[in-house]
């Protein structure tokens, strides 16, 4: 099978396409033709060898990236239903990783893709889907809320903002360039806002005619994140959901405690509580299927991974970023 190896940590370019043994099902797994395999910011980190609180530890090299993919069942290893054999399923994790043409999964952990959701659909939710659906479990969205998302037109953004328009709250889009701004306005954003140009935040400001953010949902960290944080009213939220700054923002104590808001790392919340991804994937698929939430993702060809991290690291991209073999 063909897939894209990481032999040295370092920049996309290590991220190479090469030939490798077919994958075997073992017991209880199924092997999956991909047609589908998401990626993630952390897997750019990842790849430069970067430890992280935010990351998985890093892998032993040489390594065949990735987690989530969707595709068709060719093989079942022992003890596993033979009906699985021609399905169209999407799982969560699989090995040796998702950046290949065939993976390897366990049968317990797959979902048949729903009805009339394609494959790059359903690989964006069976992830980015779940964690945004955890990630609004921490924020306790209200409909009276006016809420400010960052980074608004990545693959949770883009969730979060639908979301919080179908709920009734006022929303704030922020997101970088003119293409990704109209792009978050389409989704329902009440304001959206450019915030790779000087005094973003003011112009929120004056666009609320003095209402006050009540909820941050903070995508981004670093700089933008601060901007961000000064439009909270007091007694308000700052929800993290991301860290695409990868530059760290922590809001001062005395100024948390004068003005009584609230900081929660709905990241963290998320990683600690795995036994809900279960649950939350066939929520995010279904939510999907049924038009109540829309994926967004860029899909590029599986031998242009190294392509899809630059691009992705650059922030050039628009909703889930998709590898299609």
């Amino acid at each position: 099978m063909r897939a894209v190896v990481l032999h040295q940590f370092g920049p996309a370019e290590n991220l190479r396409p090469q030939t490798l043994p077919d994958p075997v099902a073992g017991p209880g797994q199924v092997r999956i033709a991909v047609r589908a395999a998401g990626v993630h910011f952390v897997e750019t980190v990842m790849r430069k060898g970067e430890a992280s609180d935010m990351a998985p530890p890093l892998p032993e090299l040489p390594a065949v990236l990735g987690g989530e993919v969707a595709g068709v069942v060719d093989a079942v290893g022992d003890g596993v239903d033979p009906g699985w054999l021609g399905r169209s399923v999407v799982v969560p994790r699989s090995a040796p990783g998702g950046y290949a043409e065939l993976t390897v999964a366990d049968a317990d952990t797959a979902h048949e893709v729903p009805d009339g959701l394609g494959f790059e659909a359903a690989v964006t939710m069976v992830m980015t889907g779940a964690t945004t659906m955890g990630l609004l479990d921490s924020a306790r969205l209200r409909p009276d809320d006016v809420v400010l998302v960052t980074s608004a037109a990545g693959g949770v953004g883009r969730l979060v903002v639908q979301y919080a328009h179908a709920l009734g709250a006022t929303v704030i889009g922020a997101a970088g360039g003119q293409a990704k701004v109209d792009a978050v306005r389409e989704l329902g954003a009440d304001i959206a806002v450019d915030y790779n140009r000087p005094g973003w935040e003011r112009e929120v400001a004056e666009r609320l005619g003095g209402r006050r953010v009540t909820a941050v949902l903070d995508g981004v960290s670093g700089e933008k994140g601060a901007a961000a944080f000064e439009l909270i009213a007091d007694g308000g939220r700052y929800v993290v959901i991301g860290w695409a700054a990868q530059e760290d923002f922590r809001p001062d104590p005395a100024v948390l405690a004068e003005r009584d808001i609230t900081v929660t790392n709905a990241l963290l919340q998320l990683i600690g509580a795995p036994e809900k991804g279960p649950d939350r994937e066939r929520e995010a698929l279904a939510a999907a299927a049924k038009g109540q939430l829309v994926p967004a993702f860029q899909a590029f060809p599986l031998e242009r991974a190294a392509e899809a991290h630059a691009a992705l690291e650059r922030r050039q991209t628009t909703g889930k970023v998709v590898l299609v073999p």
